[in-house]
Parts: C-alpha cells; sequence; structure tokens
C-alpha cells in the first residue's frame, strides 16, 4: 500500500487547520508526526483515514483518487489516546470483534487472535476482561484489535500519553518490534521528540498545520532544514541567538561577540539566527575557544541527575543542561558557555545556512 497526500488543505471558517501537505507513505514503515498540541496532527491524521475531507488537494491509495471514500469503505485502523475497548468482553472478544464484524470465519478468528495476542504478549490474558488489564495491558488490547484487520493504514493518535512513565517506557520499546512485524503503513502522532527518536523511522514535524520537512528521524532531528523544525525537534526548548555578521566580526547586540570559526567566515554579512541545543551550553568552560556570556538565573529545575538551569541573557531565554545537581539561587549572576562548534546558523529566512561542525563531518 501506498498513501499520497498532494496539496491537501483543511480550512475551518477562514482558518487553515491544514495547508499545503505532500507527503509520501509507503507500506511498511512507521511515520511520525511530530508537535505541540494544536499543531494539525489529529486534524491530518483525520484526513488521512477519511474521517474529513480536505477542503482541496487530493488523497490517493496506490494510485487512485480516494479524497470523497468515506473511512467505512477504506481499509485503515485507528488508536486513541483513550483505552478503547469493550468492558464486557473478554480480551479475546475484543481483539477478535472487527473480524467477526466482517463475518470471518470461526477457525481463521482463532488463529489470528493467537498471532496478535503472541505479537503483543497478550496470551495469557486472552480470558479476562479489560477491567482487570494494566493501562499498558489495555492499550496492548486496543492495538491488537486494530492490527488484527490487517489494515494497511494505522493511525496512532498519541496512544501512550494517558500511560504512566514506566508503562510509556516499555511500550515504546516494544513498538518498533511489533511494527517490523507487519506490512501496514503505521502514521504515529506524539508532543515529545525523545519519543520520536526512540522509535526512529520517518518523521514531519508540524508547525500550525504545516509540515516543515520529512524524512528519516534522525536525519531530520540532526540537518533540520529550518529554524521551526530545529525549534519542534527540540525539548527542552532550542536556545537561540540573533547576531548580526558585519566587517568581520558577528555580535549579538553589545553583548555577545560570536568567533569567526569554522564556516562562518564564509557567510556573506547579514542577519542571522543562531540555535544550539541545552546539552550544549554549560556552566563550565570545557575548551579556550567556548564562548563566555555573563546570565542571571531565572529557576532551576532538579530532576536528580540533571539539572535544568533556564538564566537570562539580555531579554533571551536559555537553558543549560547541566549533569548533577546544582540549586543556584534565583537571581545570582552566573557565567555559562557556547561552544561555537555546536553551532546551528539559520539565515532571515530560517533557513539552515551552517550545520554544527560533528553533523557536518558524519
Amino acid at each position: 500500500m501506498q498513501l499520497q497526500l498532494e496539496n491537501v488543505c483543511k480550512k475551518v471558517g477562514k482558518d487553515f487547520h491544514i495547508r499545503d501537505v505532500n507527503l509520501t507513505l509507503e507500506a511498511g514503515t512507521l511515520n511520525i508526526l511530530l508537535g505541540p498540541t494544536l499543531s494539525g496532527k489529529t486534524s491530518l491524521m483525520r484526513l488521512m483515514a477519511g474521517l474529513d475531507q480536505p477542503t482541496s488537494g487530493r488523497v490517493l491509495v496506490n494510485g487512485e483518487d480516494v479524497t470523497g471514500v468515506p473511512v467505512q469503505k477504506r481499509n485503515v485502523a485507528m488508536v486513541y489516546q483513550q483505552f478503547i475497548n469493550y468492558p464486557n468482553l473478554t480480551v479475546y472478544e475484543n481483539i477478535a470483534s472487527p473480524l467477526r464484524i466482517a463475518k470471518t470465519p470461526k477457525d481463521v478468528i482463532a488463529k489470528k487472535v493467537q498471532e496478535m495476542a503472541d505479537l503483543l504478549k497478550l496470551g495469557p490474558m486472552l480470558k479476562r476482561s479489560p477491567q482487570e488489564l494494566s493501562g499498558g495491558q489495555q492499550q496492548r488490547t486496543a492495538l491488537a484489535r486494530a492490527l488484527v484487520k490487517g489494515a494497511g493504514l494505522v493511525l496512532l493518535d498519541e496512544p501512550l500519553a494517558n500511560l504512566d512513565y514506566k508503562l510509556r517506557e516499555e511500550l515504546r520499546e516494544e513498538f518498533p518490534r511489533i511494527f517490523a512485524a507487519t506490512g501496514s503503513i503505521f502514521v504515529y502522532a506524539t508532543t515529545e521528540p525523545s519519543e520520536a527518536l526512540l522509535l526512529g523511522g520517518n518523521t514531519a514535524p508540524l508547525h500550525e498545520g504545516t509540515v516543515t520537512q520529512f524524512g528519516e528521524t534522525i536525519k531530520v532531528f540532526r540537518r533540520p532544514q529550518n529554524l521551526i523544525t530545529a525549534q519542534i525537534f527540540s525539548d527542552p526548548p532550542l536556545n537561540v541567538l540573533p547576531v548580526t555578521k558585519l566587517n568581520n566580526t558577528m555580535l549579538f547586540k553589545s553583548h555577545v561577540e560570536v568567533p569567526l570559526v569554522g564556516k562562518l567566515p564564509e557567510l556573506p554579512d547579514a542577519d542571522y539566527t543562531i540555535a544550539f541545543q541545552p546539552n550544549n551550553l554549560s556552566i563550565i568552560r570545557k575548551a579556550d575557544s567556548d564562548i563566555s556570556v555573563k546570565a542571571k538565573v531565572a529557576v532551576t529545575e532538579i530532576t536528580g541527575s540533571e539539572s535544568y538551569i533556564h538564566v537570562d541573557v539580555a531579554g533571551l531565554r536559555w537553558v543549560v543542561l547541566a549533569h548533577g545537581i546544582h540549586n543556584i539561587d534565583i537571581d545570582a549572576t552566573i557565567e555559562v558557555f557556547l561552544d561555537p562548534s555546536t553551532f546551528y546558523v539559520f539565515d532571515k529566512n530560517h533557513n539552515l545556512v551552517v550545520t554544527p561542525a560533528s553533523v557536518s563531518e558524519a
């Protein structure tokens, strides 16, 4: 199966919920929609499924236009955040329900349910009711019911959002194995960059209904084509530094002078935005080439093994990811250090013009 979206738009009143989306998804692939709440992930999935119709553009399956075809006539399955299982049915009957609706022979149902139960590690739970299961097992049951149909397109709308941390991690580790065992197109929506990186596959970052880039997840993360993509793929938020290059200098106001190293001397004089991850901002000097900046501490978040130190620099808010516990007083003035070799640089149109040295060499 191949799913194509050609110039797909969805307007509600005067507002675009989805704007000019072009995507081609192939059989046997995992495709992640990454973006914050209200970025358009669910709206785009509903268009893929046939639950909604685009205002303009086309949806094609194997080259055939299915734009006006309702979801009931498409080979689609969907799993939501909520555990949608039939409480009065056993796990076996929950998984079997779409096959019974399709009037599948009883022996075929038994075989397919057992195969799906084995794949999702539900074999010992088949005689139980959903209320007797843990949250992770309930979500596996909902996923098994979606997969047993053999749908060519499986849509997963933030399926782990309502689980606790331990269950999320458990299922995240299992999902790539489950996905690899089918030939379906999987589309997985998430707000978490770390989840996208863990799952792999391909990623389409979404911003206000627009797909900002599409490609192999690790490549999109390491080489974002534009500043918006880089920001979507950063948690904690990406640190940015607007600068002006003029006469062999690169300055942020009068506060920070950026040494022209690597490919920076090759850039024409203009305005740019430098971006760098929180783990590339430090409270200790690691190299002679590091740039020293005075910053005022706004707040420190201690997670146990790490500290997120939020600092203000001349109207900018940066986040330092520091290993260990650092309990620094609010409003304290500290020195932070930037490593120029870790900089992404974007032009005035927010397009990528320089990648970090480590990425350039990869």
